[in-house]
């Protein structure tokens, strides 16, 4: 119950210390909320977009992408050289430049930045073998050596974790995780730090533009109810929208139209998805999945749960990297899923029992659960039925490569801007049974068990190519496991953040990470 009570009083103290010097704002510091909790610092071990968010506003990436989706160089000097036969990526680094415990940022902290999390990253498959070694030949000059050509590690460049760190201060964490503090080259310097409230103030020594405002009051809410209430009531300065409630996300959408806030928009980034477990019964049937893809009306679902602001996707690639917006995945017609069920032997007294796992502290989940099971009921209710499960999404992430969920709902931002960083961590595997079963990789990581040896060796194939031909083979991957449907595509989302009328609007970049830094006091 103290907990309950906790964090609106740290709101109050927050906020009293910023007003009881006047009536004017004059720190100029500005309170940030979302929902949830931050569990760790570390970009070795970072996975949420929360957790992410915060490590971009405390480091740089060597690259990032702009507002137009360009790469641009950040910590790095210019753009990446590569060697002739795509073995080595020279890249060269900006001078200059300080960690916040005041040692020199160089290509040794590159070094040992990449090392470190190959070693213990917690997402290191991104890497993969794709680097086989890093020489740093000069201070400010780094080489990467590659196993083979790879054309995906100019996204990795702009991966936050991969954000250089300092070796001196992670001198006694080089194999296990800091989750409290964070060392890096970025505007801000972490001031405290707890799960709930994190507190960071401008680096007035950034190599850089300083940031626009005096820091930010990093601030996570229990609940979306919570949060809403605290923009209207204006106890916080800025909103982000993961995890908040769609109908709240309407009300916020119709303020900012009506002007009473301000609406930031991300690119759509994000891919909600029905992970099946295709090595068991009944979903080890091909025809079952099938039907299961053909009984989801995605255009019903985005009408009745996100009031139309999310939009319907039959592909686990976002628009913005699927080339030609391409639709792969099967379309809605309950007919079809009807004489399927009825070949496999399904309907008129037989019925299929599908256990939907949802995560219940997503709000969108459960109503997404809801939508479906009912319009199933009304459609195929001699056929099929959806009985509801929901469970704590730490506890189904830490679950998932057990096997435990026939089908479970999810979503996906990737590690980086490419539509590899999307069909990689879903499709990828490194054992294959005869039976397209994986075994080991990442499909058993997101609780579908489905391996292809054909897309693997098109994973292979694509990093040697550029350009369209690459995209083109990406393509070919996706279209196969559309066929084979390990997964049921729901809908693509952005990222959006609020501001009250008196802080500029919120501005992401190009991977959909909100610029802190650009946020500031106006009419004051």
């Amino acid at each position: 119950m103290q907990n309950k009570f906790l964090l609106p009083i740290l709101i109050f103290f927050i906020s009293f210390l910023q007003y009881s010097c006047g009536s004017k704002k004059i720190s100029q510091r500005i309170i940030v909320a979302s929902s949830g909790k931050i569990e760790s610092l570390d970009p070795a071990r970072a996975n949420t977009l929360k957790a992410k968010q915060l490590i971009s506003s405390l480091g740089d990436t060597l690259y990032e992408l702009n507002t137009n989706g360009e790469l641009i160089p950040k910590l790095a000097s210019e753009m990446p050289i590569f060697s002739n036969d795509g073995l080595q990526i020279i890249i060269n680094l900006r001078r200059n430049v300080l960690f916040h415990d005041g040692t020199s940022f160089n290509s040794n902290a590159v070094k040992f930045t990449f090392d470190r999390f190959k070693r213990i990253g917690t997402m290191n498959y991104i890497l993969g073998d794709k680097i086989k070694s890093i020489e740093t030949p000069r201070e400010y000059k780094v080489i990467i050596n590659l196993n083979k050509p790879s054309s995906s590690l100019n996204g990795l460049l702009t991966s936050v974790n991969l954000t250089p760190i300092s070796p001196t201060f992670y001198k006694e964490y080089a194999n296990k995780f800091l989750n409290q503090k964070f060392v890096g080259t970025g505007k801000y310097v972490l001031s405290s730090f707890s799960n709930e409230i994190q507190v960071i103030d401008t680096n007035l020594n950034y190599w850089g533009e300083i940031a626009s405002n005096k820091g930010v009051n990093f601030v996570g809410y229990s609940n979306s109810s919570s949060l809403f209430g605290a923009l209207k009531s204006k106890q916080i300065d800025v909103l982000l929208s993961n995890s908040i409630d769609d109908s709240q996300r309407n009300s916020l959408k119709s303020l900012s139209k009506n002007k009473r806030i301000k609406e930031g928009n991300s690119p759509s980034n994000e891919i909600s998805f029905i992970s099946l477990r295709t090595n068991i019964f009944p979903l080890n049937n091909l025809n079952v999945r099938l039907a299961l893809a053909k009984s989801l009306n995605r255009k019903l679902i985005s009408e009745k749960v996100s009031y139309g602001l999310r939009k319907p996707s039959r592909s686990i690639v976002p628009p913005i990297f699927n080339k030609g917006n391409q639709t792969l995945w099967p379309k809605y017609d309950y007919l079809e899923a009807k004489n399927l069920l009825r070949e496999e032997g399904y309907c008129k007294g037989n019925i299929l029992e599908i256990p939907l796992t949802y995560r219940s502290n997503v709000p969108a989940d459960k109503l997404i659960a809801l939508t479906w099971q009912e319009e199933i009921k009304s459609v195929l209710n001699d056929c099929i039925e959806i009985k509801l499960n929901g469970v704590e999404s730490t506890t189904i992430y830490k679950n998932l490569s057990l096997g435990i969920y026939t089908a479970v709902i999810l979503d996906w931002t990737g590690a980086y801007s490419d539509p590899e960083a999307y069909l990689s961590p879903l499709l990828s595997c490194s054992i294959i049974l005869d039976n397209d079963e994986c075994k080991k990789g990442e499909s058993v990581s997101s609780g579908s068990f489905w391996g292809s040896n054909i897309v693997e060796g098109l994973f292979l194939e694509s990093e040697s190519l550029k350009g369209d031909k690459r995209l083109d083979k990406l393509f070919e991957i996706e279209k196969l496991a559309s066929e084979s449907i390990p997964y049921i595509p729901i809908w693509v989302s952005s990222q959006k953040a609020w501001s009250q009328n008196n802080i500029s609007k919120p501005i992401f970049n190009g991977a959909g990470i909100i610029s802190l830094s650009d946020l500031k006091l106006i009419n004051e």
